[in-house]
């Protein structure tokens, strides 16, 4: 395997006393503790430069091959959202009460009262879309490999989530299927697929969410220690 494209350099990095790692895993834990999926959103405008911090931390995200093969659009336009929210629905509804969803998967969801209504993708001050960049296109044209992109992407989207919560706003995972409709909106070219589309902004002052939990540390991790 040949090496001579690898040009190393030294990683800087701080290694902290072990309290003080401790009590920094505590504290962004109890406030990823706080943060909940969120449908009602209030109107109140979010300076772009907080989307653009929420999409840089994502950006630092690890991928196959370091080829980052996300693409993230940013919409506060009044008049796209609509268009978004009209399209979201019309998938929505079908899948609600037009026979996609199996009987299984609806009981699935209705702890958490949604519907086909998604009056949020107008109300939250910014969509963010996530498309995933399937293929690589140089600019003569050629197609290029991404690697691992599913996963390279849900791991962005995932430091994109906590970095929303962070800085003190909400947001909600939405994906209605098909997501074609996103493509042609916003205008993204054939290399890209939606993946996720993110509704951001501050909780509505009279907002309501599901009340559920989330499995303890016991039920999600195994322990093998030496």
């Amino acid at each position: 395997m040949s090496t001579t494209n690898y040009q190393p350099v030294p990683f800087e990095f701080e290694r902290l006393p072990e309290e003080e790692m401790a009590r920094r895993g505590r504290e962004f834990l109890g406030r990823l503790g706080c943060r909940r999926s969120v449908r009602e959103f209030s109107p109140d405008p979010v300076p772009r430069a907080l989307i653009e911090t929420a999409i840089a931390a994502a950006n630092t995200a690890p991928s196959g091959a370091n080829r980052q093969p996300w693409h993230f659009v940013a919409v506060s336009d009044p008049a796209i959202k609509a268009e978004i929210r009209v399209a979201a629905e019309a998938e929505e509804r079908e899948f609600y009460e037009g026979g996609r969803a199996v009987e299984a998967w609806l009981e699935a969801l209705a702890p958490l009262g949604t519907g086909w209504r998604k009056p949020f993708l107008e109300t939250a001050p910014w969509l963010v879309a996530v498309f995933k960049q399937i293929f690589a296109r140089a600019e003569d044209g050629a197609k290029g490999t991404n690697y691992y992109v599913n996963e390279s992407v849900g791991i962005a989207c995932g430091l994109f989530i906590a970095a929303v919560n962070e800085m003190g706003l909400t947001t909600l995972t939405h994906t209605p299927q098909p997501m074609r409709f996103l493509s042609r909106i916003l205008g993204r070219p054939d290399s890209e697929r939606p993946f996720i589309l993110f509704p951001v902004g501050y909780p509505h002052p009279e907002c309501q969410v599901p009340s559920i939990t989330k499995k303890d540390l016991a039920q999600v991790s195994s322990w093998f220690e030496g």
